[in-house]
């Protein structure tokens, strides 16, 4: 008889993790930006990436691409209409292609309330006992999306041909987790 080792459940260290994007501009360049707000839980069985299980959540009024004005116009109703959709929010649904320490983890975004399918690839980088005794874990995790498909469609054409924002936008998380004492 096979015994199932229990999920424990850890919780996002915001002070030891990032979430950050980058997306094209002027068609040639990129910009990137990060999100200082965020918060969320992971569950797996210790060292099992296939069963890990991934709920996360984004304060999206907390963007940062080192430009205040262009922060701005992100929580606009432009961009993320961060008045009427604060967060932004990732819930797994399910973890394939397990080769390792890496895996595709697909879920469920929601951005200014809209719902969509994506898939992220994850790798596993190992546990560690921190210097007061906790478990903790780290996981990073990237991949991209059509920010039209999100409602975020403003855009601007340019005179030599394009738009000033590219659609697809680059996520990357580096997250570091420690485990709650409630597993």
């Amino acid at each position: 008889m096979e015994t199932q080792t229990a999920l424990q459940t850890y919780s996002v260290d915001p002070s030891h993790s990032q979430v950050t994007f980058k997306v094209r501009h002027l068609g040639f360049s990129k910009v990137r930006g990060r999100f200082h707000g965020f918060d969320g839980t992971a569950r797996m069985a210790p060292g099992t990436l296939d069963t890990l299980e991934v709920e996360g959540s984004v304060q999206v009024a907390t963007v940062s691409t080192g430009d205040e004005k262009r922060d701005g116009h992100l929580r606009s109703d432009d961009f993320f209409a961060a008045d009427q959709h604060p967060q932004m929010t990732f819930k797994s649904d399910g973890v394939s292609e397990v080769n390792g320490h890496s895996a595709k983890l697909a879920g469920d975004l929601t951005i200014r309330g809209t719902t969509k399918r994506v898939v992220l690839d994850v790798e596993y980088l190992g546990e560690a006992t921190d210097p007061w005794g906790g478990s903790r874990i780290a996981l990073e995790a990237s991949g991209s999306i059509d920010r039209t498909e999100f409602g975020l469609t403003w855009n601007q054409a340019l005179e030599v041909g394009g738009f000033l924002v590219g659609d697809t936008v680059e996520i990357e998380l580096e997250v570091q987790a420690v485990q709650s004492t409630e597993s």
